[in-house]
C-alpha cells in the first residue's frame, strides 16, 4: 500500500467485535469510538437498525480494506415480533399505519415463520438506504415523496419459532446478507391478514464472528488500557481464509505485483481457482489478500488488495448490510 500518515498515534489495524446496544445507529457507535479512542480510519462489516443490538463488524485503519470480504457472509438473528400492528418502518419504532384482530393460532404463526425458509425475495422497507436515483428511500419518505416498491433476492437458510405467546412470538433465522428481518416480519403479518411488526432484534452472529467474542459498547469505551487487547489483529479478520507465511523473496515480489505460483507457496495441491488466501510476510505481518486465477497455465495467486505498510515495523496493531 502507499504510505500514510496516521492524524492519530492511537490508530489501530484489525477488528473489533462489537455489541451494538439497542438506541443509537451503527454510526453514532462508531463516532463515540473514533473520538473517545483515537480511531479516525474507522468503518463497518453489515450496519444494523437502531432497533437492533449485537454483532457489528468494526473496522479499524487497514482493517477497513477486508470489509467487503466480510459483508456478505451469512447472519444469524433472533428476534421478536407482534402480531396485528402494522407501521411504516415494519417494526415498532415507526408509526402504526393499522391495527387489526389476530385471528391465527400458535402453531398456524409457527408455520407463517418456517416458512421464511422458501422466500427467494422480499420487499425493501421505504424506511432503508436502498437508494432510488442516488436518493436513499428514507429520505424520500421523510420527505413525504413517493416511495419506489423496490425488491431484493434473499435466501432463508433456516428459520424457527422459539416461543408463541400471541401476540407476540419470538424466532431465530440465518440469512443471507442483506437480508431485512422486519421485512420477514413484516411479509409475515400480511400472509396472517393481520399486520405484524418487529418489537426486538439481537444479531447472534455475522459470520464468521458470533456473540461469544462481541464486547459491549460501555466495556469498550470505559477501558481505553485494554482497547488493543479487544482488536482482532488484521492478519486474523479473515479467520475463515487461510494465512499463508512466505520467505523474504516472495513477499518482495509481491509487494511488486507479482502473481505467485500456488506451488511456490505450498498450495499446489490444496488450494483451487477461487480459493482465498492472506499472504503473511515472515514476520507474521499481513501482506496481501489473494485469490486463486489461472495464470500461463498454472493457477497463481491473484492480489485482491495489498495489506503491506511502509511504516516502521512495530507491534502488529489489532486494526459497510441490513436488519
Amino acid at each position: 500500500m502507499s504510505r500514510r500518515q496516521r492524524s492519530d498515534p492511537r490508530q489501530l489495524d484489525g477488528l473489533l467485535v462489537l455489541r451494538k446496544p439497542a438506541g443509537p445507529t451503527s454510526a453514532a457507535c462508531l463516532n463515540r469510538i473514533k473520538h473517545a479512542l483515537g480511531q479516525p480510519k474507522i468503518g463497518h462489516a453489515g450496519t444494523l437498525d437502531p432497533l437492533a443490538e449485537g454483532v457489528l463488524l468494526v473496522l479499524l485503519g487497514q482493517g477497513t480494506k477486508v470489509a467487503s470480504y466480510l459483508t456478505g457472509r451469512e447472519k444469524i438473528y433472533s428476534g421478536e415480533l407482534k402480531l396485528g400492528v402494522t407501521s411504516d418502518t415494519y417494526d415498532a419504532e415507526g408509526a402504526v399505519t393499522a391495527e387489526a384482530p389476530v385471528t391465527a393460532s400458535p402453531e398456524e404463526v409457527a408455520q407463517a415463520i418456517r416458512a421464511w425458509e422458501g422466500l427467494t425475495e422480499q420487499e425493501v422497507p421505504a424506511y432503508s438506504a436502498a437508494k432510488h436515483k442516488g436518493k436513499p428511500l428514507y429520505s424520500l419518505a421523510r420527505a413525504g415523496e413517493e416511495v419506489p416498491v423496490k425488491t431484493k433476492t434473499v435466501t432463508v437458510f433456516h428459520a424457527e419459532p422459539l416461543e408463541i405467546t400471541l401476540p407476540a412470538a419470538r424466532f431465530r433465522v440465518r440469512c443471507s446478507a442483506g437480508t431485512y428481518v422486519r421485512s420477514l416480519v413484516h411479509s409475515l403479518g400480511k400472509r396472517l391478514g393481520c399486520g405484524a411488526i418487529l418489537t426486538q432484534l439481537t444479531r447472534e452472529a455475522s459470520q464468521p464472528f458470533g456473540l461469544d467474542q462481541a464486547h459491549d459498547l460501555e466495556a469498550v469505551l470505559g477501558e481505553p488500557e485494554r482497547f488493543a487487547q479487544r482488536v482482532i489483529p488484521l492478519a486474523e479478520a479473515l479467520p475463515h481464509w487461510p494465512r499463508l507465511r512466505l520467505s523474504e523473496p516472495l513477499a518482495a515480489l509481491v509487494k511488486n505485483g507479482a502473481w505467485l505460483p500456488l506451488s511456490e507457496t505450498g498450495q499446489g495441491q490444496t488450494q483451487a481457482a477461487g480459493d482465498h488466501a492472506v499472504l503473511l510476510t515472515p514476520e507474521g505481518l499481513p501482506l496481501a489478500l489473494v485469490e486463486a486465477q489461472a495464470k500461463d497455465g498454472q493457477l497463481r495467486w491473484a492480489i485482491l488488495r495489498g495489506l503491506w505498510s511502509e511504516e516502521a515495523p512495530g507491534r502488529e496493531k489489532g486494526p459497510g448490510s441490513a436488519s
